[in-house]
């Protein structure tokens, strides 16, 4: 019987004092953490959410979300963290799917409109039968009609509570996959899921009590940031400095000023960082600091590895997973060889393998199948959808959907989603591997590749490139020089330029808005 909360309540004994979270000029201990949480729980039960009731909670990375996540955690609550992103439409969708009884949402500011503009429409849904609320300035008045603010909400709450306990398979967590194939489903994350996860990311990383400066430009909502840096770090009682939108200057001004030991992001946030590098940046400074770099989303090219490395003094340690797995399950291992373009192995108690379409298991050294993993993180299984848990789920095998191959040795490189496999004249392209190819161009920044219809050969290779400052490359020499370093099935006949690529909020290249 355990909650995943006590990872805060833990470190608020014995780091009472010491800064949980970092917000500009906001600095809040772990204990007003802790005891706003406890507000949040008392204000949940008040209105009588109990055990198991789902709460979504829509909020950038600011001091609410860790607080209130941790206080419907103590309340017996499920949390439902939602994309901040999200239009009225789609919330309506994922408060009904979830059978949401509450809701909490940031109402935005003007360049992070969230409130009236952003989630417009979803009042009608037929979830949330208790209260919805936003959380805005007090003094001023809601732009949502009908919602409550929070901060009015809690003042009149108590800052103590007992956090309701449960079986370590109940539900903690659900999160919403990205709904690339058909709607998006709600996977349940159970307690012992999380808890587990964020213990082997510590025992994975070196991390020791009380000592850590983690910078946190993931979004909170995704489970990359909630695990390896919010319910990690909390339960290490280190201190997170929080970046509530990504800018490359302004995270580099922050890993000088607050001293950054740990920090982690998807590959774009580092190349950012790299072209946010002016001559009046203390790169010294940073790298002195710097102890941990780890990155997750999608495989970082080799060339920004390099980088990184010359710049920082750090190896990047890659990571794989899903929000299926909590979400991490395999990763570079910092006591082994480090392998550039590698996920690594998988982590403290989870398995990985290979398999077919047909569940097959694929052993050969570098043959190409699709990963599966079975362990302590592992989700339940998706939200009343029994036949779409049955199709990704076999013997506690979860398959992944991304393909990868596994080395002489036992380390795993993902090739590439399943899905994202173009097929040229009969013959597989991974786009990932010419990307790889690209970005060792000296005029090109950033590529990604993307398959499109083509009258004989079924699909044609195209790259979507972001230049070099300065660079001026066309595409003619671009199609030339990749045929020169390039299988004549493999190099991109078609390239366009761009000046910047579609992304989500947690950093990935949405290459289904290419074209």
């Amino acid at each position: 019987m355990y909650n995943l909360s006590i990872l805060l309540e833990d470190s608020s004994r014995q780091f009472p004092d010491r800064d949980a979270l970092v917000l500009g000029d906001t600095r809040l201990t772990y204990a007003q953490v802790n005891a706003a949480a406890n507000q949040v729980a008392n204000l949940l039960v008040s209105k009588g959410i109990e055990r198991g009731d789902k709460v979504a909670l829509s909020c950038p990375n600011l001091p609410f979300f860790p607080i209130i996540y941790y206080g419907i955690l103590k309340a017996g609550a499920v949390v439902v963290p939602l994309n901040v992103l999200n239009k009225g439409r789609e919330v309506t969708y994922y408060l009904d799917d979830s059978e949401a009884r509450a809701y909490l949402c940031f109402e935005g500011t003007a360049d992070l409109a969230m409130g009236k503009e952003g989630h417009d429409g979803f009042s009608n849904a037929k979830a949330c039968e208790n209260f919805w609320m936003v959380m805005a300035d007090p003094s001023a008045p809601s732009s949502i009609e009908g919602a409550e603010t929070l901060a009015s909400a809690l003042r009149a709450q108590p800052t103590t509570f007992e956090a309701v306990l449960g079986p370590e398979t109940d539900t903690a967590v659900i999160l919403y996959t990205s709904g690339t194939t058909g709607q998006p489903k709600g996977a349940e994350l159970t307690h012992a899921n999380l808890v587990l996860n964020a213990l082997t990311c510590n025992r994975l990383f070196g991390s020791a009590p009380g000592t850590d400066v983690h910078l946190v430009t993931l979004p909170l909502f995704h489970s990359f940031g909630s695990t390896v840096q919010m319910n990690a770090g909390f339960s290490m009682g280190a201190t997170l400095v929080l970046v509530p939108r990504f800018d490359a200057q302004q995270v580099v001004a922050l890993m000088e000023k607050e001293e950054i030991t740990f920090f982690a992001g998807v590959p774009t946030m580092y190349w950012g960082l790299l072209h946010a590098l002016t001559p009046e940046v203390d790169v010294k400074r940073i790298a002195g600091n710097l102890r941990r770099a780890v990155a997750g989303g999608s495989s970082l090219p080799v060339e920004i590895i390099k980088q990184v490395k010359e710049k920082f003094g750090v190896e990047i340690l890659e990571g794989y997973g899903l929000s299926e797995t909590s979400p991490v399950a395999t990763f570079s291992d910092p006591d082994r060889d480090a392998r550039p373009g590698s996920i690594g192995v998988p982590i403290w108690g989870v398995e990985a393998k290979l398999i077919d379409d047909d569940w097959n298991t694929i052993d050969g050294a570098d043959e190409i199948g699709e990963i599966a993993m079975r362990g302590h993180n592992i989700m339940k299984g998706y939200l009343n959808r029994p036949e779409a848990t049955a199709e990704v789920m076999r013997d506690g095998w979860f398959r992944s959907g991304d393909l990868a191959r596994r080395d002489a040795d036992g380390y795993y490189y993902i090739v590439d989603r399943s899905k994202d496999m173009i097929i040229r004249g009969g013959f597989n392209v991974y786009p990932r591997e010419v990307e790889e190819v690209l970005m060792t161009h000296p005029d090109v920044s950033l590529a990604a590749v993307i398959g499109v219809p083509h009258d004989s050969h079924g699909e044609e290779i195209k790259a979507v490139v972001i230049r070099n400052e300065g660079a001026t490359i066309t595409e003619a020499e671009l199609v030339a020089w990749g045929k020169d370093q390039m299988a004549s099935y493999k190099y991109p006949r078609v390239v366009s330029f761009v000046d910047n690529l579609p992304m989500t909020a947690t950093g990935k290249i949405l290459k289904r808005e290419l074209s």
